[in-house]
């Protein structure tokens, strides 16, 4: 595999365990709201391709800002975002994302998740 097809699949892969998170997240704390799945065109719309969950608006508002911050990100390889030199998400995104992690982390790796441990504790 070429490092261009390799940097798109851990793009993909990134997207993919946002989209778990931020559904954990958005299943237990906005229960009650209606849900929608996330469209999307571009790049963006490649890496959420094979996410089939719901979000509230707020929720899919967060995981469209963190894709496309994701396939923005200029570093290779990229640094996890707590450790990252430059911080690129807009206002309140970045403390939203925050919260979605630490309340998701723990409830995704509890239900077997163990790939996920690394990017948790990153």
């Amino acid at each position: 595999m070429d490092k261009k097809n390799d940097k798109t699949a851990k793009m993909i892969s990134d997207s993919e365990v946002l989209a778990e998170f931020i559904n954990i997240y958005c299943s237990d704390k906005h229960s009650g709201m209606d849900k929608a799945p996330v469209v999307s065109g571009g790049a963006v719309g490649d890496c959420l391709a094979s996410v089939n969950l719901s979000y509230c608006d707020e929720c899919r508002k967060l995981l469209l800002h963190a894709v496309s911050k994701r396939v923005l990100c200029p570093y290779d390889p990229k640094p996890s975002c707590k450790k990252c030199p430059t911080h690129c998400y807009g206002r309140g995104y970045r403390e939203r994302i925050q919260e979605v992690m630490r309340y998701s982390g723990m409830r995704l790796i509890k239900k077997g998740r163990f790939g996920l441990i690394k990017k948790y504790f990153s």
